[in-house]
């Protein structure tokens, strides 16, 4: 059990080849390269670590200066159709926020956007609050053996609050729920959670800023000289690094060139080879990408079986819905193409007409994943089948 689920895994991920996101895309159009220490909105979002990259997108863990908080950062590629599929899903994310304002709907909030400039065009930047592990994750330190029932019930009941919501209220169908798009609300384990681990905070990246705070220690970090030198130099050497690296990437590739050329499938959020190629962060707390999003790997540092079983055992169940790239209203659908393969209704298969029950026939997937550790469907890429085999 289990072997299977992590193949599908590694199939959908087999486009990724690297840890990061290359340099092909960092051009006008494309990316704009984001390092440690850069801040955005006049100052107001200074740049932590890297959490993620997708096609459409880079997602960043940001400290928020003004409410003292982290957030995710996505910054979006400056094409034209980029910034088009940015703005469909802010529309529906305000939606999505204006209706619950008690914070009760188990769904993920926007909590801002704007327009960033930079040498490779404008890029649309949205701002979510900082959630942790997503249920893929969840699974691993399961050790692919699945999650005790009741686990499973009570994830399923903030799924389905959240489903209910966007169908009932809302008339969003969401078109790509899978376990990598619904978020815990912390870390599974604490200490890879930045609000609870004192992680030094990285301040902007200018000479006369350059500092260091630990969040909740700032007084006691002050007083202590030698220890703010050294994480001074430690944070300088980091930001360098990335620095280093995003111009190699820049004088690797020139500024010619356009990201429409190489993503015309991509024109709509809704691409299945962009949704198909899904690959999940181990134990990093991050934002699930509406573009496939990779997530940072920290290795397999889960910690030995029994560390595990403790911490799964004392986990917050609570989780949100989270990636609004690919979602449409149910009188206003983008594409027909939608929903991650394994997670695909008969009805999208065969391409017939397709509502909320879309979302649900997911879900109902996810239940059994849950529970076994397994994927209920493992469908082949691609068009040639057997013609005994099932087609999901």
């Amino acid at each position: 059990m289990g072997d299977k689920h992590q193949q599908h895994h590694q199939d959908d991920s087999s486009d990724f080849t690297s840890e990061d996101e290359g340099t092909e895309d960092y051009r006008r159009g494309g990316y704009h390269a984001v390092r440690i220490g850069d801040a955005f909105s006049a100052g107001r979002y200074v740049v932590q670590s890297k959490l993620g990259w997708g096609h459409f997108s880079t997602v960043w863990l940001a400290w928020d200066t003004k409410h003292s908080r982290y957030v995710a950062l996505k910054v979006q590629k400056s094409a034209q159709h980029y910034t088009e599929a940015a703005m469909d899903e802010i529309t529906i994310l305000q939606q999505i926020a204006e209706g619950d304002p008690d914070d009760k709907k188990c769904v993920v909030k926007l909590l801002d956007h704007f327009k960033h400039s930079g040498p490779n065009g404008q890029h649309v930047c949205m701002v979510f609050e900082y959630l942790g592990d997503n249920l893929l994750t969840l699974i691993k330190y399961s050790d692919y053996r699945g999650l005790p029932i009741a686990m499973v019930k009570e994830i399923c009941f903030h799924i389905l609050a959240g489903l209910d919501y966007l169908h009932q209220q809302l008339s969003i169908i969401h078109t790509d729920l899978k376990p990598e798009n619904i978020l815990l609300l912390s870390t599974i384990d604490p200490s890879k959670d930045p609000r609870k681990s004192g992680a030094p905070l990285i301040l902007p990246n200018s000479k006369d800023k350059m500092a260091m705070e630990s969040a909740g220690m700032k007084d006691t970090k002050m007083l202590n000289g030698d220890l703010v030198k050294n994480h001074k130099k430690k944070i300088k050497r980091k930001a360098k690094q990335a620095a280093h690296g995003c111009v190699e990437k820049e004088a690797s590739e020139g500024v010619e060139g356009n990201a429409e050329t190489s993503g015309a499938v991509e024109s709509s959020p809704n691409a299945s080879s962009a949704r198909e190629q899904t690959s999940s962060s181990a134990g990093t707390s991050q934002l699930s990408d509406a573009d496939g999003t990779k997530l940072k790997e920290q290795g397999n540092k889960r910690g030995s079986r029994s560390m595990r079983q403790k911490l799964l055992a004392s986990v917050d169940l609570k989780c949100k819905l989270v990636d609004f790239g690919n979602a449409c209203w149910t009188y206003k659908q983008f594409t027909n193409d939608i929903q991650t393969r394994q997670y695909r209704c008969p009805e999208v298969i065969l391409g017939s007409k397709y509502s909320t029950s879309a979302d649900l026939w997911s879900f109902a997937c996810i239940c059994f994943e849950l529970a076994t550790g397994d994927v209920l469907f493992d469908p082949h890429s691609g068009d040639n089948f057997d013609r005994d085999e099932p087609i999901w």
